[in-house]
């Protein structure tokens, strides 16, 4: 079965608390960038933690674990 995008968007993506967080990784991201923490096309993702901090992570790590379960 294909994947709905549209829906996907709808439901999860564009409701404010996920804005919110996707706001958060893109703000560390670039504050990683200027400090040179980080570089464009390095393979790493910000990640939540449980706790709620950000750390960095290979974009392998963290998005096999956040994998949505079927």
């Amino acid at each position: 079965m294909p994947r709905n995008y549209k829906k996907e968007y709808k439901n999860y993506q564009s409701s404010t608390k996920q804005k919110k967080r996707r706001a958060s990784r893109n703000t560390a991201r670039n504050r990683a960038l200027a400090k040179g923490i980080v570089k464009k096309g390095d393979k790493k993702d910000m990640s939540h933690t449980r706790g709620g901090s950000l750390i960095l992570e290979a974009q392998k790590r963290n998005r096999a674990r956040n994998r949505g379960k079927k």
